[in-house]
């Protein structure tokens, strides 16, 4: 199953695309849990200290965002599905 990776992640992927050898039909979860396996570094830039994830990270499975899915992360992914992660960037500006 290839997964897309986006913004700072791609670096801790080596790149922008990156195969997994999982089943299809397999949850969302579980293809999360296979991306920190593969990727250690991954986790404290996709999960907060409880395990969830990041509200500024998003894990798209056919263009739709999981957290807001009806089955959430035990959403099932297919052959077919396109699965893209990108844990979006932000600016913090301080003024006087």
């Amino acid at each position: 199953m290839k997964v897309n990776f986006f913004a700072t992640l791609r670096d801790i992927a080596g790149g922008k695309t990156v195969e997994f050898d999982v089943d299809h039909g397999i949850t969302a979860k579980e293809l999360l849990d296979a991306i920190i396996a593969r990727f250690p570094s991954m986790k404290k830039e996709l999960l907060n200290q409880d395990g969830r994830m990041y509200g500024h990270v998003h894990f798209f499975i056919n263009g739709r965002d999981v957290q807001f899915m009806d089955d959430e992360f035990q959403t099932k992914i297919m052959a077919d599905d396109t699965v893209n992660i990108l844990a979006g960037t932000y600016t913090v500006t301080v003024t006087d």
